[in-house]
């Protein structure tokens, strides 16, 4: 009888502690929103909820605001302030939550948001994070602006994506350098060199294993430039 309602204490006690931990603190990653009928989800977002009622969020490996956060218990009524951003005229979310999933729902200028987060150990990957770092080219198929077309198995040209969102390319056409930007809810790349003797391309990118896939978008033929990612220039 003694042992029973030990374990009857213990069953109580964990039920509890599992009540008592159910808390927005920590980690979330986006990973749906939808405006009205349209999905909308933003590329590796997250969001970080500290115990000391300050937050973060960002992209990928890029935090852009920070502030703090408050949730009222009994309207479960979130309120989000960005130290660094304007300020939110909306109403506040109303969210749900269990163990690993949360959802934020209100009205923005009379359509319904829905957002769905995850809770992660580790923060995401953008597009723009995994296209960081040196490409040798391994085929080119099309004429295009950039790399002549080959399949040949020793190729020297490269592109090579700065941290700072510059990008330079060297080649048998010779150097280019420019900008990029990496749109940010889809797999796509806009190349903007510098000078005018080369004009502004878009592309999409395909990711496997320690290589990527350029395909032109802007283009009428078929334009793919594939590359392996190398930790050291050709010689």
């Amino acid at each position: 009888m003694k042992i029973t309602s030990i374990l009857s204490l213990i069953i109580v006690l964990s039920f509890f502690s599992c009540e008592k931990t159910k808390t927005i603190e920590g980690l979330w990653v986006v990973k749906s929103v939808v405006v009205g009928d349209e999905e909308m989800t933003p590329n590796a977002r997250w969001t970080r909820f500290n115990s000391d009622l300050t937050q973060e969020s960002g992209n990928g490996r890029f935090q852009h605001s920070y502030g703090t956060w408050k949730l009222n218990q009994n309207s479960n009524e979130l309120v989000i302030e960005n130290t660094n951003e304007l300020d939110d005229i909306n109403e506040p979310f109303v969210i749900s939550l269990n163990q690993s999933e949360m959802i934020w729902e209100r009205t923005e200028e009379g359509q319904n948001i829905k957002v769905i987060l995850e809770r992660s150990s580790q923060l995401p990957e953008t597009h723009g994070d995994k296209i960081l770092g040196l490409w040798v080219l391994e085929k080119a198929i099309g004429n295009g602006r950039y790399f002549k077309e080959s399949d040949q198995k020793e190729i020297k040209d490269y592109i090579f994506f700065r941290w700072d969102k510059r990008f330079v390319i060297e080649s048998e056409k010779g150097r280019v350098n420019g900008v990029y930007n990496v749109h940010g809810h889809k797999p796509e790349v806009e190349l903007i060199p510098y000078g005018s003797q080369v004009k502004r391309d878009f592309w999409g990118i395909h990711f496997e294993e320690n290589q990527i896939t350029l395909k032109l978008l802007n283009s009428d033929t078929i334009v793919t430039r594939q590359f392996r990612r190398m930790r050291k220039f050709p010689d």
